[in-house]
């Protein structure tokens, strides 16, 4: 894939991701007034813990809302050029995912509509994020900045689910998909695809550094020359003195 055609997809994400981050927080509002309900949680009742259910709702929006943009920032060639910034960025926003957004989304996972089936893709979507923070975490102290880098982007792959999911949602609405399947189809694709798709990426990277066959055989070509050449020269050189 051509460097430029690289780049331009990486900051139409970026732009994406921050324009469906925007959408959802101007939506997301009314889930902190409260003395009203959201219609989509009026239609769980009865919660087992309503209380519970309710602050881990707003908990994790909140959180989303400024999770989201940060590591998107933080996925920037801005920030990846001033370290200082980028870590002291990165200090401030991994807790608020491991502390917050993790937690609060397990407690959501369990009431979700779709059944099993959706609770297990939200569970598995959180773990990842929940595991692949730390790791990046752990990686940046150890200055493996590679490692660091992939855990990140699927960090920001599974939050981006946020955004294509509902974008999904819509568009199968649209071509008549039962809500029950389309809340599976549109949760369960972005998921995984978010998933390979950083796991590919990660594997061209490193299929990328490794030299091609040819420039092997080029290189050990000029090697053995210049061994032969030298041995050559050597004696040369001995019987001129």
């Amino acid at each position: 894939m051509p460097r430029s055609f690289a780049e331009f997809l990486r900051r139409s994400f970026l732009v994406t991701m921050l324009a469906g981050a925007a959408l959802i927080a101007a939506v997301s509002l009314p889930y902190f007034d409260f003395e009203t309900l959201p219609p989509f949680v009026i239609e769980k009742f009865p919660l087992r813990h309503e209380a519970l259910y309710l602050a881990s709702l707003r908990v994790h929006v909140a959180s989303a809302l400024v999770t989201l943009p940060l590591c998107l920032v933080l996925m920037t060639r801005t920030l990846r050029r001033h370290p200082r910034w980028h870590r002291w960025l990165g200090r401030v926003t991994a807790p608020l995912v491991l502390l917050l957004l993790v937690p609060s989304g397990a407690v959501l996972a369990f009431d979700a509509k779709g059944g099993p089936v959706v609770t297990v893709g939200f569970l598995l979507s959180g773990a990842i994020v929940g595991w692949c923070t730390v790791n990046g975490v752990v990686a940046a102290r150890r200055r493996d900045l590679v490692s660091h880098r992939r855990a990140m982007q699927h960090v920001v792959g599974q939050m981006s689910v946020a955004v294509t999911s509902r974008a999904m949602i819509v568009g199968l609405d649209l071509l008549g998909f039962h809500p029950d399947a389309a809340y599976v189809i549109a949760l369960w694709v972005p998921v995984l695809l978010s998933a390979l798709a950083v796991e590919l990426s990660s594997l061209r990277a490193v299929v990328s550094s490794i030299p091609s066959f040819e420039r092997i055989r080029r290189d050990v070509s000029s090697q053995a020359v210049l061994v032969r050449v030298r041995a050559v020269v050597r004696p040369v050189a001995r019987l001129g003195r």
